[in-house]
């Protein structure tokens, strides 16, 4: 099985790209999807958000809007948050790649939208970056509800820049053409990793 880190900074289609990816035969671990999990009530990272910031915690889940008014009152706490919540997010990686595996999947996609700030691009056999222009990533941003302009900028001052991510990226996929050239795009990096799989099998 091939893994591929899947990535991209806000805005740039990386969601709908796995989607794609997903519908050529790929298992998608979506690790924003497990966060959700982690901070939805019975979640693991429930009672940890209660412990160092009990007023996130609402309903018994973690409510993400006054987690992110706290990060941004401190954002030291970022680091420490994340030491707590990478490894719970690895085991659920863990058990969904055995699973694919299992099943004989051939690609597994480790959808990851801080995949290089994070190292996570060294776990993996290839990695994807989606891109768009600057002008449709920041309409598409603004569009989204209870965003800013200033809170954008936060974000993409925590992303690696959208040029040094192509840079290191294995293949990019440009969803700023529309949707039948994305997936047109997507369509022919599966081709490329399963026949780079086909070659390394019979090697083996």
């Amino acid at each position: 099985m091939i893994t591929v880190g899947l990535t991209g900074s806000i805005g740039m289609g990386k969601t709908v790209t796995a989607k794609m990816f997903q519908a050529c035969g790929a298992a998608v671990f979506n690790a924003d999807v497990a966060v959700h999990a982690l901070y939805a009530r019975g979640g693991a990272a429930v009672p940890i958000l209660r412990a160092g910031l009990p007023d996130t915690i609402v309903n018994g889940a973690v409510d993400r809007a006054k987690l992110s008014e706290a990060l941004a009152q401190n954002p030291l706490l970022f680091g420490v948050l994340e030491s707590f919540i990478h490894p719970l997010v690895a085991q659920m990686r863990a058990a969904a790649m055995a699973d694919a595996k299992s099943r004989g999947v051939k690609i597994f996609i480790d959808d990851v939208p801080l995949l290089f700030e994070t190292g996570g691009d060294k776990r993996v056999d290839k990695t994807v970056v989606v891109t768009a222009p600057y002008a449709v990533q920041r309409d598409r941003v603004l569009a989204r509800p209870n965003m800013s302009e200033d809170k954008f900028k936060s974000i993409l001052a925590r992303q690696m820049p959208d040029a040094e991510k192509r840079r290191r990226a294995n293949f990019v996929v440009n969803s700023g053409a529309g949707l039948d050239a994305a997936r047109e795009q997507v369509e022919k990096i599966v081709a490329q990793l399963l026949a780079a799989g086909e070659t390394h099998d019979t090697t083996r």
